[in-house]
């Protein structure tokens, strides 16, 4: 059941109907898609997010103390760092979990923590509150504050913390001295805006609106406000709202004189435009999960600035003089340059973690034993497989370059060599990295692709949709202990993988086409560019529950056509249902080898440029159905 990638006119209206209308899962191939009463493997409610909250919950009521307790919620019971959520709390509650368990952002470690007696038997001065809500965040009653139940979506119910009258005085000189420095970085923020004048702030407010619909979910805070893109919560630009819908909060500021934005507004305009000047839109997820203001601005700023110093040569990065917003825009310029340079020299990539969506960017070491053992095998495994040679895998891939004709011919049970080449480099790292699934995505049709370029048809490229691209799924064999140690359930498993590959690989495609309109109208994302690794990713999309996606490795490469760059036209990824996460180390070494699948695919690409036809039809659902359940 090869899906085409052009319509098939062999076909009446209505058998193509018909065809459109049955089920790709494999298990149900030649029946009626949406035939059944209810799922065939339904996903229990304690699967996902509010499973891992529900468990975070229970484990911070059983704590012996109030520090061990706000320890559990803080990491989600070891699922994040604690300095996400402290960096989530708004200033009020950033004072109170500082005076009431010696815990802050700002410091380094655990604080002692304060002595919790109110002295000769007193009562508490105040009897306050810590909750958990269904965001993840972890929130606190304040003397200001009514009771939570009344004001939060609470997992569970609240713990009940006591404040002495030293509590509250040490509260509110906290408070006091917090409120000061938030008070001056508005006015200093505001006074920034102004000085850009309307052309500036419009040009920031549509930049902005850009990087919201075309990047990953986010979810970040300016004081008790939520600002995100994310499901049906958005208040920003995104799935849910259209650009310039009025319910958007940059879309609603386009016209408001800046003297009526509000305080949070102001904040979040002024440090989502650093962070993009910093990196472009993907650094706006590394803010993930926290408040929006100046010094978490320059925390993040300064924390990525001392990274990047420590790569040799080049121009070293000075510290910022202060967290005034025209310094930390110098430095978030400086820091973009420092990257670009620092991108020729090391590899970069992101940490992931899954519960609160956050990443953060780090710079890999050299590559080591366990990097250099999974190449020296994934090497192995495809010279005895495909008619390459060579000890390591830029080897492999001169030795294609120097013979690539055969990417264009049949090979084994594949009709291209290309074909061949990507199912035995994925089979290989399955085995390699011990992994439970691994995939590689891309273009099923590459004579399509030179075709459409030659006559820069933008239109053309826009309208196709996923059964234009194809994503290889090789799970090990083991990995259906996962799923009821069924192969029918691997198999669907494996197929709904590829599914969402394939529309990875349509969102991403056009953000590499100029910006004709029919290209700006549809639905993507910013190619990737560097690679990832994941923790706990089980937690918020619904494939990734269901798949059991919790460890992952995603390398996206770049692959030259026709002379244009196409960043994310192909990748590897690795998952792990269970047992250990990936590391560094196989980052590094699932890197190289998408690089050779990058490397094959454009020395395929060339070849249709000079005249061969190259089109992938494996890596369907029947396949997938075939090679599982064999």
């Amino acid at each position: 059941m090869t899906l085409p990638t052009t319509p098939d006119t062999t076909l009446s209206r209505k058998a193509a109907l018909a065809k459109a209308r049955q089920s790709r899962r494999p298990s149900r191939l030649g029946r009626r898609a949406g035939a059944t009463a209810e799922p065939d493997y339904p996903v229990s409610e304690e699967a996902g997010f509010p499973g891992l909250l529900k468990r975070a919950w229970q484990e911070a009521t059983a704590a012996p103390d109030l520090p061990s307790a706000v320890d559990t919620l803080l990491t989600l019971a070891g699922h994040v760092p604690a300095d996400i959520q402290l960096r989530a709390l708004p200033a009020p509650e950033e004072c109170a979990l500082k005076v009431l368990v010696g815990r802050s952002w700002r410091t380094t470690g655990r604080g002692a923590p304060p002595d919790r007696t109110t002295g000769d038997g007193a009562p508490a001065a105040f009897l306050g509150e810590i909750g958990l809500n269904t965001s993840g965040r972890v929130v606190i009653r304040v003397p200001s504050r009514p009771p939570l139940a009344g004001e939060e979506d609470l997992v569970g119910g609240v713990l009940r913390v006591p404040w002495s009258a030293l509590d509250l005085a040490d509260y509110r000189t906290e408070l006091a001295a917090a409120t000061e420095r938030l008070c001056a970085s508005a006015a200093d923020c505001r006074e920034w805006l102004a000085a850009a004048g309307p052309d500036g702030r419009r040009d920031m407010l549509e930049g902005l609106k850009e990087a919201a619909l075309r990047t990953a979910p986010f979810v970040l805070y300016s004081g008790g406000r939520q600002y995100t893109n994310f499901r049906d919560r958005n208040t920003l630009t995104g799935k849910t709202l259209w650009p310039g819908h009025p319910d958007c909060a940059l879309s609603s500021l386009t016209t408001v004189p800046l003297e009526l934005w509000s305080d949070s507004d102001v904040l979040m305009v002024v440090c989502l435009t650093l962070l993009v000047r910093s990196a472009g839109f993907a650094r706006i997820e590394e803010a993930n999960g926290t408040q929006l203001t100046t010094d978490h601005l320059a925390y993040l700023l300064e924390r990525t600035r001392r990274v990047y110093n420590e790569v040799p040569g080049g121009q070293q990065v000075p510290l910022a003089p202060s967290t005034r917003v025209a310094e930390l825009s110098d430095l978030a310029e400086a820091v973009a340059r420092r990257r670009r340079e620092i991108a020729l020299k090391v590899q970069l990539y992101r940490e992931i973690h899954g519960p609160l969506m956050h990443k953060v960017e780090r710079i890999a070491d050299a590559p080591a034993g366990d990097a250099m053992r999974q190449e020296t095998e994934v090497c192995a495994r495809v010279r005895d497989r495909l008619p390459v040679s060579g000890d390591t895998l830029a080897e492999l891939g001169a030795a294609i370059e120097a013979s690539p004709g055969w990417l264009a011919e049949p090979h084994g049970e594949f009709r291209t060599g290309l074909e061949s080449l990507v199912y035995e480099t994925v089979r290989a790292a399955t085995a390699a990295f011990d992994a439970d699934f691994a995939m590689s995505r891309g273009m099923r049709s590459l004579t399509a692709l030179v075709e459409a370029l030659r006559g820069q048809d933008w239109p053309k490229i826009a309208t196709w949709d996923l059964p234009h691209f194809f994503c290889c799924v090789v799970p090990a064999p083991h990995a259906r202990r996962y799923f009821d140690d069924s192969r029918t359930h691997l198999a669907d498993t494996a197929w709904s993988i590829s599914a969402r590959m394939q529309y990875n690989s349509w969102h991403f495609l056009v953000g590499n086409l100029p910006k004709a309109p029919e290209i700006v109208a549809r639905d993507y994302f910013v190619p990737p560019s560097i690679p990832d690794v994941a923790y706990y990713s089980d937690q918020h999309h619904h494939g990734h529950v269901a798949a059991r996606v919790r460890f992952s490795i995603r390398s996206p490469q770049a692959v030259e056509i026709l002379g244009r760059m196409f960043d994310g036209f192909v990748d590897l990824r690795l998952l792990r249902c269970e047992g250990l996460p990936f590391g560094e180390q196989d980052l590094l070494a699932a890197h190289r080898v998408s690089g050779f699948i990058a490397k094959a695919t454009g020395l395929a690409a060339a070849l249709v440029a000079g005249g061969a036809d190259i089109e992938i039809t494996a890596f369907d659902s029947q396949w997938h159905w075939e090679t599982i359940t064999r």
